[in-house]
């Protein structure tokens, strides 16, 4: 059963860190993601650039409009995610407990589903 591990970090967290601080943190993640490809759980991962870097695009009534980041009304941005194949949900959050980005960063989990589907 898929789940994402979103994980949601707070707009300018990290400018707050020196470049050292920031390669050891991302290698501390990428050796949890090594953990979990070679226990067979990841499926992928990746981190994503800040939202300085982001553009959002709707086409609401047929008219595209393209707004570059940053974004003055976020807060939080995504920061990254991990795929992950787990049995249960219950499995995904022990999984989310234990990612090194819970220390400075919130790990939202969701199961994959269609957008249809409705929860009972």
């Amino acid at each position: 059963m898929p789940h994402m591990l979103l994980i949601h970090e707070p707009v300018g967290q990290r400018a707050t860190r020196t470049e050292l601080e920031g390669r050891h943190l991302y290698e501390r993640m990428l050796r949890w993601g090594e953990d979990l490809r070679s226990r067979g759980l990841l499926l992928a991962a990746e981190s994503l650039a800040s939202t300085d870097q982001a553009v959002r695009v709707t086409a609401a009534a047929g008219k595209a409009r393209i707004v570059d980041g940053p974004f003055a009304e976020a807060k939080e941005m995504v920061g990254g995610f991990f795929l992950v194949n787990v049995g249960t949900r219950e499995e995904a959050v022990a999984l989310a407990q234990q990612c090194p980005a819970a220390e400075w960063a919130t790990v939202e989990v969701r199961g994959l589903a269609p957008c249809f589907d409705r929860e009972k």
